[in-house]
């Protein structure tokens, strides 16, 4: 391993052993609505990363996006469930893209690409990072463990993909949109989210049986991976490397949750099918 892929990993190792115990603690100890400020602070960030890459040197634009997705972000969670919030959300936000744009016009050749951004972006970020604080407040004393879960699905997923593509990958997976991704890695990918899921029944989370943990940790292992390749797809398109520079060694917030907004959607889906009756 080079000496800057070794500091790199020393660096993410080093920032993930400081955060990690920071959301255990707020999980489990902290209030719900704490939790929800956490996710919040993090998906607004992702957010103005996303515009910041779609809508270059255009302030007010990256502004009025965060600002949709906040709206969203807070309507889903504060909306107490209810359907005609969530189908207001849905109905509105993407009405809002073109809207802005007429009034934030810039070079022609660029609106539609920004006018589908501005739809699309507070969706695609904000309201999936908002399922995460929704399955602590809503699954009872089983709610943190869910988010501990959906947190290993995608993070041990990009550990293992990481280590299989780095000592075993030798077939291209995606070259076009990530050309270090491999087959291998994203088979040892599916093998961490797999092993994620053992330990979450095994471990901390008896409510979900190990027939439904594993197809489970799977297909949010797959979606993941797709996340992940969809945001660089987004990067190569827009000719940006990393989303950002917050989190050392690991480039932007939007680059360390582009598998996690997948992952925890689909977790997200699986607790309000499985769990007939919530806890609130």
């Amino acid at each position: 391993m080079s000496e800057k892929k070794a500091s790199n990993l020393a660096q993410r190792l080093a920032t993930a052993a400081v955060a990690a115990p920071l959301i255990l603690a707020l999980l489990y100890k902290g209030p719900p609505l704490g939790f929800y400020a956490l996710v919040f602070a993090v998906a607004m960030i992702g957010v103005w990363e996303l515009f910041a890459m779609t809508h270059p040197l255009d302030r007010a634009s990256q502004a009025i996006g965060v600002a949709i997705g906040a709206g969203a972000s807070a309507a889903v969670y504060f909306g107490g469930g209810d359907v005609r919030v969530v189908f207001t959300v849905l109905l509105v936000t993407p009405l809002l893209g073109p809207l802005v744009t007429l009034v934030r016009l810039g070079d022609i050749g660029t609106t539609a690409l920004r006018a589908m951004a501005m739809s699309f972006g507070p969706l695609y970020v904000a309201v999936p990072m908002t399922t995460l604080a929704l399955m602590r407040r809503d699954q009872g004393d089983d709610g943190a463990s869910y988010v501990v879960m959906t947190l290993m699905f995608a993070w041990f997923s990009d550990t293992a993909g990481y280590f299989a593509g780095r000592f075993l990958g030798k077939r291209k997976l995606y070259e076009a949109v990530s050309p270090k991704k491999t087959i291998e890695g994203s088979l040892g990918g599916l093998c961490g989210s797999v092993l994620g899921a053992f330990l979450a029944h095994f471990w901390f989370l008896r409510a979900i049986p190990l027939e439904h943990a594993v197809p489970l940790a799977i297909l949010a292992g797959a979606l993941g991976q797709a996340g992940d390749l969809g945001e660089s797809l987004i990067k190569r398109s827009t000719g940006v490397k990393d989303s950002g520079q917050i989190v050392p060694g690991h480039g932007g917030i939007l680059d360390r949750v582009d598998a996690l907004i997948l992952t925890s959607s689909v977790v997200y889906v699986y607790t309000l099918w499985a769990n007939a009756h919530p806890a609130h």
